[in-house]
């Protein structure tokens, strides 16, 4: 008998259908490997097990029978622990705290017990003893600590839970070789006491190393599960993917005109290493696209932000034109000729509440060293970049907040083809964007390469990069892994690179 089951289960978020179908069933004693793309609908899952997302429709079983789970508290009290991909613990609280925080220890029903905390704490942090690194610490604050010691904490803080039913959502994805090396070697002691364990992972190897069965959920369905001893890496990308992999494996479309075309490299980059990233090297020439593949958060933003002057940089060497870029500033990218749009478009885009002139010129006044301007000059030099665009707006002094998220992404593109750069770096331009809009400003982005820039693209969706990057660089765990260029350029091989061990 299933120790948990979900069954047709579905979440809409408004129009957004997150989940249409989800079918897990976990048994005791085995660690359930739930596998998908981004945005697939797992995540979304797994919160529905923990409470903390409530189904549309479907049914929920524990042990045989249907059970309601109101909430993360109901959960937890049927025995359902989660470890969270977005960490939620205290910054400001100490280790021992935020290990305990789901079930502190008291005195007396009001006071914390203090000595109870510390005994219950040691015992976890005793579990990763030598692999946890330099300052940590029982008394540490977690805001001190690394990325990697975080997540530690956060996997101590499910395991006190001592829930009957474990759910990890990429635990690993921040650990080095020994912490995750320690953490398997964990759950394999839990598997042997028992405990059922939902364990998602974008790593194929950690997957074939600690799963006994796998789920794969394709655009918001469960797909298939099978016994990890049954099947390959192939098979499961191809069910990812939703082809055989023959199939899949089949040549892209024949290199675009950009790419037969392209003339004399614009931007060369050499050893990149920075936070997030090292040892990036790649060129671009004029009228090429090259697209950075891989899973979100693999480094990808990161080097499009350090060639911008907007990301740390501790080696390597970035040229533009052939000289070198000394881009320590965003101030000194621009005016050598970088571009940079940013998909988050609130942090990295518009000036909020300001008129939609304001929000098209700053890049201008920089670039020509502007102090005054006429209005009536200025928006007749950005008209043809908005034109093109296919912008659609009531007036250029109205709000830019006025505007539907597609056409301000118009806007803060439009900002940089008023004085046409060199290389644009697009960091997952079309976030958020109607599919209308990402058709005008893909069609604008090839006509751009058309004319001679150098493009670099990151996309979080696949289809994006494969239908107008001329080649690939895949990222995986902050270096590129491998570049797909011409029939090699389909999806099967682009989520084999992305989920192989980097």
């Amino acid at each position: 008998m299933s120790k948990l089951k979900l069954s047709g289960v579905s979440k809409a978020y408004g129009a957004t259908l997150a989940l249409r179908r989800g079918d897990l069933e976990v048994e005791a004693g085995e660690v359930h490997v739930l596998i998908g793309s981004n945005g697939s609908g797992k995540s979304t899952l797994c919160k529905i097990a923990a409470g903390s997302v409530r189904p549309d429709a479907g049914e929920i079983t524990l042990d045989g029978r249907p059970v309601h789970i109101s909430g993360p508290q109901g959960a937890r009290a049927l025995g359902i622990g989660i470890f969270y991909q977005e960490l939620s613990l205290a910054a400001h609280r100490t280790v021992e705290e935020n290990i305990c925080l789901t079930n502190l220890p008291l005195k007396a029903g009001l006071f914390i017990d203090r000595q109870a905390l510390s005994a219950r704490a040691a015992r976890y942090i005793a579990l990763f003893d030598g692999v946890a690194g330099d300052g940590f610490a029982a008394d540490a604050t977690v805001g001190d600590l690394r990325a990697d010691q975080r997540q530690l904490v956060e996997i101590m803080k499910a395991l006190a839970t001592e829930a009957p039913i474990l759910i990890f959502d990429e635990p690993t994805s921040a650990l080095d070789s020994a912490q995750v090396e320690r953490f398997f070697d964990i759950l394999r002691g839990l598997k042997a006491e028992g405990r059922a364990m939902v364990f998602i992972s974008h790593r194929m190897d950690e997957i074939f190393s600690i799963g006994d069965r796998v789920t794969v959920i394709r655009d918001g369905e469960t797909v298939a599960t099978s016994r990890i001893a049954d099947t390959d890496q192939a098979t499961v990308i191809g069910q990812m993917v939703g082809e055989p992999p023959a199939r899949a494996a089949q040549a892209a479309p024949a290199a675009s005109a950009a790419e037969e075309a392209a003339g004399e490299p614009v931007l060369s980059v050499r050893g990149l290493t920075g936070p997030g990233y090292s040892d990036i090297s790649f060129e671009v020439r004029r009228g090429e696209i090259v697209g950075f593949g891989g899973l979100h958060g693999q480094g990808q933003s990161s080097v499009l932000r350090a060639i911008f002057g907007a990301h740390p940089v501790s080696a390597g060497e970035v040229t533009l034109k052939g000289e070198r870029l000394d881009a320590r500033s965003p101030r000194a990218a621009i005016l050598h000729g970088a571009a940079y749009v940013s998909g988050d478009r609130s942090r990295d885009g518009i000036i909020q509440g300001r008129p939609i002139i304001e929000n098209l010129t700053p890049i201008h006044y920089l670039r020509q060293r502007l102090v005054l301007a006429r209005p009536a000059a200025l928006r007749e030099k950005a008209r043809p970049a908005v034109e093109a665009l296919h912008t659609r707006f009531a007036g250029y002094s109205h709000p830019i907040n006025s505007l539907s998220g597609g056409n301000q992404q118009k806007i803060v593109i439009a900002r940089w083809l008023i004085d046409r750069p060199d290389v644009l770096l697009l960091d997952d331009p079309t976030k958020g964007v109607d599919l209308s809009a990402k058709n005008d400003l893909f069609s604008l982005i090839r006509k751009l390469a058309a004319e001679g820039l150098g493009i670099v693209l990151y996309s979080s969706e696949d289809a994006e990069l494969l239908a107008n990057a001329d080649r690939i660089l895949v990222f995986n765990g902050g270096q590129v892994t491998r570049e797909l260029a011409g029939d090699e350029r389909t999806r099967f091989n682009l989520y084999r690179a992305a989920y192989e061990a980097a």
